[in-house]
């Protein structure tokens, strides 16, 4: 794995599983590896339904999460973010999203660069709406700046 020469940027993901799906770093991990291809998870962090925080990739690794930023940024996935019907749902617990707030705090403290936390569908050319929620809303609530 490539050390990351700095970084700037938070990305935030959904995994794009149903509020019912308790997965983990290991499932994802599983899906990037084996059916992507890649060299490990995309992501560096893993919040799961329950609140807890579980280690991706290396944190001074690049990551495999956002294009174009990969280089530069921290990957971030909440699990969730599809509803029953399919479509995206914004379907995070509250102890995920205090894990969140806790974990971007933490990221800013340890790495002073960081200008921006952002959702994958901010990133230029994501036609996605990953995480399924407002960051920009979600910091704002928090009293996080960046």
């Amino acid at each position: 794995m490539k050390n990351r020469k700095k970084t700037d940027t938070i990305v935030i993901h959904c995994s794009d599983s149903g509020a019912f799906q308790d997965i983990g770093a290991e499932e994802i991990r599983h899906w990037h590896t084996m059916e992507n291809g890649w060299e490990d998870i995309g992501y560096h962090f893993v919040i799961r339904r329950d609140g807890s925080v579980e280690l991706g990739r290396e944190i001074e690794a690049i990551g495999a999460h956002a294009y174009g930023l990969n280089r530069y940024s921290i990957g971030i996935c909440m699990v969730g973010g599809r509803g029953i019907d399919g479509k995206p749902q914004d379907n995070f617990s509250d102890k995920q999203y205090l894990s969140l707030a806790i974990l971007i705090r933490g990221l800013n403290s340890k790495y002073p660069g960081i200008r921006s936390v952002i959702g994958h569908g901010d990133v230029r050319g994501c036609d996605k709406t990953c995480p399924n929620f407002s960051v920009t809303e979600f910091l704002a609530k928090e009293g996080i700046s960046v």
